[in-house]
């Protein structure tokens, strides 16, 4: 099959193998002439990154890096990414990488030339408004894993250094100004990641999917996206330079980022705590808590289960697709319980504060309250 194409939505989509040579004709397009490439410290000396460089450099836009970025980014991993920025006079960024990269890239974009706190533009009613919008710098996101989708997102998540909190720092124009999807770049994914960020996607497609909110043309993609990943997933898992089954792992990320408008849930209520406070993987901790959430929603979603049960091919409606959930968890290594993640039962109570807060828990089906989402973590230990 030939997966190639041109997208125009929810932004430009240059997607396909290969079509990372065409990093310079994309900043150009964007009007960038001096980018920072920013990504993470185990991307940075990766020969991907020094591919994305060299194309760069023979653009003539120079092979500028900035990759002192935690798997989970940080205000100060912001202001440090800022500072280069600012003393190398770049004029916009290439995200390249998985979601970290992604995220703080595009958030360098945005900060570079505010002067309010990072802070004052969290996901909040009308905040964003607040930053100059003339001041935005624009941004290309490469990503190199199939899991987050935020190189079609209009948002970047970072964590207070001080807090430990998770905020999802949100303006319209950090949308990427282009996006180059290549599943060539996947390939070399080490097998955990893969299976980190392939369940992320899942999980935002199925929180999508599950949420309350009407939004039925997300709702469609979220279902659609499923598909894609339980029939991907395995595949890339067992055969990690399978092009086609890398393609659909990227196109599956993407569509559950967009599905997202819809609201996520306790999946990523639960998560983002325990990614802030013990540095977890943020999709593996998703796949962790997956099977507790849905029982802790199936009074309110069996419905919606049982029919993408039906569309995915699983017998036995909710039943049938919790107990494919578990299934697959296990074919793909993913830990049984948080304890085996390092999180103690010690620290319940504080988690549980920082997940009733969290702006993806007032989207879930079922109300959280302190009561149950505490129980909730101890039925994921």
């Amino acid at each position: 099959m030939n997966l190639v194409a041109n997208w125009s939505y929810p932004n430009p989509i240059r997607f396909g193998a290969g079509r990372i040579a065409e990093l310079g004709d994309a900043c150009a397009a964007a009007g960038i002439k001096r980018p920072l490439l920013v990504t993470d410290r185990g991307l940075a000396n990766l020969p991907i990154t020094a591919q994305a460089l060299d194309l760069l450099e023979k653009a003539g836009l120079g092979r500028a890096i900035f990759s002192d970025v935690d798997p989970n980014p940080t205000d100060v991993n912001l202001a440090a990414g800022i500072e280069v920025y600012k003393a190398g006079g770049h004029d916009g960024v290439v995200a390249f990488g998985g979601g970290s990269g992604l995220d703080l890239g595009k958030c360098i974009a945005l900060m570079a030339g505010q002067s309010i706190p990072v802070w004052a533009l969290e996901d909040i009613g009308d905040w964003w408004t607040r930053a100059d919008a003339d001041a935005i710098a624009p941004n290309i996101a490469v990503p190199t894993t199939a899991g987050t989708g935020s190189e079609v997102g209009r948002a970047g998540v970072l964590t207070n250094s001080q807090t430990h909190v998770k905020k999802i720092i949100f303006h319209p124009k950090m949308l990427p100004s282009a996006v180059i999807c290549d599943p060539e770049l996947t390939c070399g994914m080490p097998q955990a990641i893969t299976v980190g960020t392939g369940m992320d996607a899942f999980a935002h497609c199925l929180e999508a999917y599950s949420s309350t909110f009407y939004h039925p043309m997300s709702q469609g993609i979220a279902l659609e996206g499923m598909r894609l990943v339980k029939e991907n997933l395995p595949v890339v898992f067992a055969e990690p330079n399978n092009l086609d089954a890398r393609a659909n792992m990227m196109s599956a990320a993407a569509m559950g980022a967009v599905a997202f408008q819809k609201g996520l849930g306790a999946i990523h209520a639960l998560s983002h705590p325990v990614g802030a406070v013990y540095n977890t993987h943020h999709g593996m901790t998703n796949a962790v808590v997956m099977p507790p959430v849905l029982k802790f929603n199936r009074s309110v979603i069996e419905d919606k289960i049982e029919r993408a049960a039906a569309y995915l091919g699983v017998a036995g409606g909710f039943d049938g697709f919790y107990d494919y959930v578990v299934d697959l968890r296990a074919k793909l290594g993913v830990p049984s319980g948080l304890v085996e993640m390092g999180v103690s039962e010690d620290r319940i109570d504080e988690l549980t504060e920082m997940a009733i807060v969290d702006p993806t828990a007032g989207s879930n089906p079922v109300e959280m309250t302190r009561e149950n989402t505490a129980q909730l973590y101890r039925d994921c230990l």
